[in-house]
């Protein structure tokens, strides 16, 4: 790859009342040039990865990365988003900058603040990354258009219950140790498994522990090309980066291949030169823990319908 992250900050991800948008913007970018050991003046290019969707008034906030640094005035800032790829969407969209010889330096910035919305308009807001003639009054909300992914799951494959609960309690035990983490508590499987008035069902087969809360928080990166990243402190290189978009409509995909992720997944591993069995450490986004088991089908990590034996015993 033509580029390096050489500097990286991110806040704490939760609810902050005495937050803005501006504010989380201008504290992180501060942060990861200070990270970086670069002065503002050496930034050429501005990426900002905002999905927003009425959750801030604030709509145009590309501009608002400037406000970390009088010496920001003037350099080129472009917002991007792709739903919830928007951060890895700008990342892309830095590295094209230096893969195309227009920028040495990018400083990349992804923001969020979600928590401010009353509950009835988060669901609504969210929706919006969905296909509104087709899917924009589905029951749930964004929970009710995983919630018909996990029950369609269920149907092809039996009950995953245990696999989702799984992956529900190893992702909240992660979060124990991360300092950053939004919830930081052990559930453990049996909680995660069961139906309760603390862990009631939202959408379909989908339980609160399968869900991820709305959140604030923003993070930054520095780039910079090969040649610059050689004279910073610290660089971490791309093996490689993959970017593959599939349709919006439910009705026009099957729902239960995430082919999309299988697409990207395999162009990354050849562009990087690896199989599977090289890795020894794999981290996956998604927003509903049905979503995160057919990604490790999409990636080859698990077998179809078999999520629960495979993590299990992997």
């Amino acid at each position: 790859m033509t580029a390096s992250i050489v500097g990286w900050a991110h806040t704490p991800f939760g609810k902050f009342d005495t937050e803005t948008v501006e504010s989380l913007v201008t504290r992180v970018a501060n942060e990861a040039m200070a990270d970086a050991g670069i002065s503002a003046s050496d930034v050429d290019e501005i990426v900002l990865g905002h999905f927003n969707a009425g959750f801030s008034a604030q709509d145009f906030t590309a501009s608002l990365v400037l406000q970390a640094d009088p010496k920001l005035r003037f350099k080129p800032a472009t917002r991007v988003e792709n739903a919830c790829a928007t951060g890895s969407a700008a990342v892309h969209q830095g590295l094209r900058a230096i893969a195309a010889g227009a920028a040495k330096i990018v400083l990349v910035v992804g923001v969020e603040q979600m928590t401010r919305t009353p509950g009835p308009e988060i669901g609504k807001n969210l929706l919006k990354a969905s296909y509104l003639p087709e899917d924009g009054d589905t029951v749930g909300g964004f929970a009710g258009v995983f919630g018909k992914i996990a029950s369609s799951y269920f149907q092809k494959y039996g009950d995953q219950s245990d696999a989702l609960a799984l992956i529900a309690a190893k992702n909240h035990k992660n979060g124990v140790a991360n300092p950053f983490a939004q919830m930081r508590k052990d559930f453990g499987f049996d909680f995660c498994r069961a139906e309760s008035e603390k862990n009631p069902y939202v959408a379909g087969p989908l339980k609160r522990t399968d869900c991820s809360l709305v959140s604030d928080g923003a993070a930054a990166l520095v780039l910079a090309d090969a040649e610059t990243a050689k004279g910073m402190a610290k660089s971490i290189g791309f093996r490689a980066t993959a970017h593959a978009q599939d349709f919006l409509p439910m009705s026009k995909r099957d729902i239960l291949q995430f082919e999309g992720c299988t697409v990207a997944w395999q162009r990354a591993l050849e562009k990087a030169g690896v199989t599977l069995s090289d890795l020894s450490f794999v981290e996956t986004h998604d927003c509903f823990t049905v979503a995160e088991l057919i990604e490790y089908e999409a990636m080859g990590l698990t077998p179809k319908g078999q999520g629960a034996r495979a993590i299990k015993e992997g």
